[in-house]
């Protein structure tokens, strides 16, 4: 029996989000430079859009670039940006024969013009696609969308287009860049870290969190199939108790 034969088309998660880790150390312990870990990378990441899409996951959402990760040094921050656009030339057709949208989140004024208008050219021609919704969260922060949240409400609260008794879950999520999505089902995270590194803290607050020693470039198939059955075996209360649920 192959291992998609365990999984539950019945019970998927709606919302996976994925922090993509590992591409430098995996270059590096081919004593290659990490360009070439980030390249591989990408190999894993059209995997995981088509098999995603395949299984019928309605969301993913991937951690492509932190806000933080402008800090690295310029040649890499260079290179990861012409590979993206590398890319988005590269899947446009993938993502139009899958009938597969194009979202992205995060502070996308800080990309390189080149890159978002090659980013703004693909989510136009994908916007009525409706299988899937892949979101690319690029210089994506979460504390950075939850501040800029906050100031728009403060804003609307001070021109009396909102009333602060008004203000609850709904209208901080309608402030989100996330706020055409659902909240996270199932985040996973490979290369054996296990931390959140500013990703989606508002909407992981009731998520399945799993973590893989798997670095990005070796995450395969089989390696998001385990995730998934993972994540069919829990019992997810929401602050319930087994007995309510059941």
């Amino acid at each position: 029996m192959k291992l998609s034969d365990h999984i539950n088309n019945e019970n998927l998660p709606k919302h996976l989000a994925i922090i993509m880790d590992g591409n430098g150390r995996w270059a590096k312990q081919k004593g290659m430079m990490r360009a070439f870990g980030h390249e591989n990378g990408a190999k894993s990441v059209r995997m995981a859009v088509e098999t995603c899409a395949k299984l019928g996951i309605e969301n993913l959402t991937l951690y492509a670039f932190s806000s933080e990760n402008w800090n690295r040094p310029k040649l890499e921050v260079d290179m990861l940006m012409k590979l993206l656009m590398k890319s988005l030339k590269s899947e446009l057709k993938t993502l139009q024969e899958n009938n597969i949208k194009l979202n992205c989140i995060g502070n996308l004024d800080m990309l390189p013009k080149g890159t978002k208008r090659e980013l703004e050219d693909a989510i136009e021609k994908t916007k009525n696609n409706s299988r899937m919704t892949l979101t690319l969260a690029l210089s994506y922060g979460s504390r950075e969308e939850l501040t800029s949240a906050v100031k728009q409400i403060a804003t609307k609260v001070k021109n009396n287009i909102i009333v602060i008794d008004e203000v609850d879950e709904s209208i901080i999520n309608q402030h989100l860049y996330t706020h055409n999505l659902p909240d996270v089902d199932l985040l996973i995270r490979t290369s054996g870290e296990h931390r959140i590194s500013n990703f989606l803290l508002w909407q992981i607050a009731y998520a399945e969190l799993y973590f893989t020693d798997v670095l990005w470039p070796d995450f395969k198939e089989e390696d998001l199939f385990q995730a998934i059955i993972s994540y069919q075996k829990r019992e997810r209360r929401f602050g319930k108790t087994s007995e309510q649920i059941k």
